[in-house]
């Protein structure tokens, strides 16, 4: 895919929207609201028909009325970064109730690695240093945990299993790169991918101390 191009998860986000040109809101909170981060997804998104937004919290709202921003969007993109910096913000702000609001008034809410974490109960995350850790502090709005890099990132895949296999960790589902799971409610509907080779999985523990990993469908959306 053309460095330039839009995201085919942002655009698959966008469709679920139902609009045709639909409101789309940024966060970036996880990375401190760094400017180019939102340039960049502005820069990806000029030719398609989305009307992009952003909310920045650094170094205060940038927004008079938060929720009435969020509130009026047809989908919400959530950035990576640190998922415990981003929740922390964001619950000092409201914006954790405002986004439970937006989910159930049917707005798409989207993301990839901390904005994929901040859903579930918890996942793995570098949020505290170099070495990963279990994060349990998220949303809760799905269940489970999530666990995303699975194949990039050497640590993930073993400490993920372990997390889960001794209970410090939910079961849930683990996602290589450019894989994403696909909720409607509270249930998963497809995982889908930006790339072929992508692949995803549930992880579950065993009852005995360890963990089982099971191989999940997964559709491509460049096919």
């Amino acid at each position: 895919m053309p460095q330039d191009a839009v995201p085919l998860q942002v655009k698959y986000a966008m469709e679920l929207s139902g609009q045709a040109r639909p409101k789309l809101c940024v966060l970036n909170t996880a990375v401190g609201d760094d400017p180019s981060a939102y340039l960049r997804f502005y820069e990806r998104l000029a030719t398609s028909a989305a009307q992009v937004r952003h909310l920045a919290l650094f170094p205060m709202p940038s927004v008079a009325d938060p929720e009435d921003l969020l509130m009026s969007q047809d989908a919400i993109f959530v950035g990576g970064g640190s998922v415990a910096n981003m929740l922390a913000v964001w619950r000092v702000h409201g914006i954790d109730e405002i986004l439970r609001k937006a989910w159930h008034a049917g707005i798409v809410l989207a993301g990839s690695s901390a904005g994929g974490i901040c859903w579930f109960d918890g996942g793995t995350t570098d949020s505290f240093g170099s070495r990963l850790r279990p994060f349990t502090e998220g949303l809760g709005m799905l269940a489970g945990s999530f666990c995303p890099h699975y194949n990039s990132e050497e640590e993930r895949r073993p400490l993920y299993r372990r997390l889960v296999a001794d209970g410090r960790l939910p079961g849930g589902i683990a996602c290589d790169d450019g894989a994403a799971a696909h909720f409607v409610d509270e249930t998963l509907a497809e995982l889908v991918s930006d790339r072929p080779e992508a692949g995803a999985y549930l992880v579950e523990s065993d009852g005995a101390g360890g963990a089982v990993e099971s191989p999940l469908p997964v559709r491509f959306l460049g096919a």
